[in-house]
């Protein structure tokens, strides 16, 4: 099967859609100043590597505590539909659209937490591969690991069954699926670079 993967934030998607997302919610709910600061505080911690990458999500996302599912969806729909408009890249939106005409498999995958990343899929043809979730007591508790580095590529290797050859990936970080494609670009300061291109050996 081939296949084309993005990274979401900071890549397809222009922002963070953690950090953006949260201001909405914040937004919607009337959240207190002393909610913000909690999770800034989760947050500068996940950037210092206090906190494993797993760990961190669970802990940031609180703010989506007692929120259920459908009612997360409801505000994604609002959410991404806004955003769609002008803060998701051009250039790669058409390259979506075309490599499924061509019969491409485009996979969006992501940290950010299915619950609300999924919806994509009902705006572009693509399949959103997040982080797992299962809402326990009012909390999202994340079922296994976090959907990053070496998680992206097992659960790749998950959905296709192993059966797969990745012809572009695009990350903002330099990470390990950029290396298994065989053109693998990351996105600095809104410029797209190639960094791995194994059809000239590199």
């Amino acid at each position: 099967m081939k296949v084309a993967v993005y990274d979401l934030n900071k890549t397809l998607y222009k922002k963070s859609s953690k950090d953006e997302f949260f201001k909405f919610i914040c937004y919607k709910k009337n959240y207190k100043l002393n909610n913000l600061l909690q999770l800034g505080w989760f947050k500068t911690m996940g950037k210092l590597r206090l906190i494993n990458k797993t760990d961190f999500k669970e802990n940031f996302y609180n703010y989506l505590r007692n929120l259920e599912p459908e009612t997360v969806k409801k505000y994604a729909a609002q959410f991404w539909d806004m955003e769609l408009q002008d803060q998701f890249r051009d250039k790669m939106i058409a390259d979506i659209k075309r490599f499924d005409e061509e019969g491409v498999k485009v996979y969006v995958i992501t940290g950010g937490f299915e619950v609300y990343t999924k919806y994509l899929e009902e705006k572009l043809p693509v399949k959103v591969l997040g982080t797992k979730t299962e809402y326990v007591d009012g909390n999202y508790k994340i079922i296994g690991k976090a959907c990053n580095d070496q998680e992206k590529i097992r659960r790749l290797e998950e959905d296709t069954g192993g059966d797969f050859q990745i012809l572009e990936a695009y990350s903002d970080d330099d990470e390990e699926i950029l290396h298994y494609a065989e053109r693998g670009y990351l996105v600095e300061d809104g410029e797209v670079k190639l960094v791995n291109n194994k059809k000239a050996g590199n």
